[in-house]
């Protein structure tokens, strides 16, 4: 996959403000806010034909605005029903042949919960999973990152550790850097530039100048409770600290998708591009002294 050459900032799914609920509408109208990035949200079902994704792959080619693909919440790679792991494979795959059809870059999915696992043991088991998805991804020719996410609650398989280890020298895998699900996890711990930058430090250090390259980043407003995430905020609702995780990105320079998750949408995206845009800028100064 070829790494974006910006850092793209957009709406996890069609901006409320788009006339039509199409998702080349939702395209269009990210575009005309100047944003460039748009998730597509298939977490109910991937419920898009190929005549349509090839639709979608034309309109977002022609508005420069990068797709990257939620696939379905109804995935369990740790379940202890077979059939349900199937189908879990079974959803991802979809998601990303369809996701691959319309252009996007990258699909993120939630690994599932512990169970009966140990984190080690969670961890080797979606690898192997994630393994088998890259090698049948790229036996039939189909390009793009697979993401497990980083999660907010406390029994789901997500830790960040555990995510970049589930990942580490697999062709086609990354993780997916959820930060306020990143907080939400650390009961609000992980709320500083200095955790910040730590995190982008070990994700850097452990899988290589490639995935700062080539980031998926989810960002909200957070509120969390004893055993995690609880539920999603407007950024400016919410104690978690955006701008400084923003900075902090800023210092490794990275490429890839910034997509907001906050119930604004696409209002919280322009205040996360405006912002990283300030960080670019102050940056630039400095470098010239």
């Amino acid at each position: 996959m070829l790494a974006p050459d910006v850092l793209a900032f957009g709406p996890a799914g069609i901006p409320r403000s788009s006339a039509g609920r199409a998702t080349e509408d939702g395209v269009m109208r990210v575009a005309e806010m100047g944003l460039d990035a748009m998730e597509i949200e298939f977490v109910r079902g991937v419920r898009m034909g190929m005549d349509a994704a090839n639709r979608v792959r034309e309109v977002a080619s022609s508005a420069r605005v990068l797709l990257t693909v939620h696939a379905p919440y109804y995935v369990n790679l740790l379940s202890d029903d077979a059939a349900k792991v199937d189908a879990s494979i079974g959803r991802i795959l979809e998601s990303a042949r369809v996701g691959a059809a319309a252009g996007a870059w990258s699909v993120v999915f939630h690994p599932g919960y512990y169970g009966k696992f140990t984190p080690e043991g969670a961890v080797e088991r979606v690898r192997g999973y994630l393994a088998s998805i890259s090698r049948t991804l790229r036996d039939e020719g189909i390009e793009i990152w697979v993401r497990p996410e980083t999660m907010g609650g406390l029994a789901e398989v997500g830790d960040l550790d555990e995510m970049i280890a589930a990942s580490i020298g697999i062709d086609g895998v990354l993780p997916c850097l959820d930060l306020a699900h990143v907080y939400a996890r650390s009961l609000g711990s992980v709320n500083s530039g200095e955790a910040f930058r730590d995190i982008m430090s070990r994700i850097e250090g452990r899988l290589g100048r490639d995935a700062i390259d080539n980031m998926h980043v989810h960002i909200s407003g957070m509120e969390y409770g004893p055993r995690g995430e609880r539920r999603h905020l407007p950024l400016e609702e919410s104690a978690f600290r955006w701008r400084d995780a923003l900075d902090a990105m800023g210092e490794f320079d990275p490429r890839g998708a910034v997509i907001c998750e906050s119930p604004l949408l696409e209002d919280d995206a322009v205040l996360l591009r405006d912002h990283y845009r300030e960080v670019r800028r102050r940056r630039a100064r400095a470098a010239r002294g």
